[in-house]
């Protein structure tokens, strides 16, 4: 199983129990599908950067789940037929780049300790005249 972002944005016209509702549903779908949800992060009513399907506002809502590929498939399935959803986005979270973030890290707090190599020679670092600036 592989983790998932789902973002979604939903009409502002909905009731914060019709939310709660759609969310639960959503849930159900993950779950039933033997996927699971990690977090849910409801961000509340925000405005929009520009209108999308004559709307300035939306709640913003942010699902992190552990899932395949399938699941993610039904769900903006489900999205695209919900007259309430306006926009969703479905991005998965690369292993690879968290794993790469922590060597980056600890090779970070390794070299804290060893001196650092100069970027660029200077003129100053030749004795006599500086070497000759390379053709292009």
């Amino acid at each position: 199983m592989r983790t998932y972002e789902v973002a979604f944005i939903a009409a502002p016209t909905l009731t914060a129990e019709e939310l709660d509702a759609f969310i639960a549903q959503m849930q159900t779908v993950i779950e039933g599908k033997n996927g699971r949800v990690v977090k849910v992060d409801n961000w509340g009513k925000k405005s929009l950067a520009y209108k999308i399907k004559r709307f300035r506002d939306g709640y913003y809502v942010i699902l992190t789940i552990e899932a395949d590929g399938p699941i993610i498939t039904e769900l903006e399935r489900r999205f695209r037929v919900a007259d309430h959803v306006i926009r969703f986005l479905s991005v998965r979270i690369d292993e690879d780049l968290k794993r790469s973030e922590k060597m980056k890290a600890v090779r970070q707090r390794k070299s804290d300790s060893r001196p650092v190599p100069p970027l660029a020679l200077q003129a100053e670092d030749f004795e006599g005249e500086p070497p000759a600036a390379p053709l292009a």
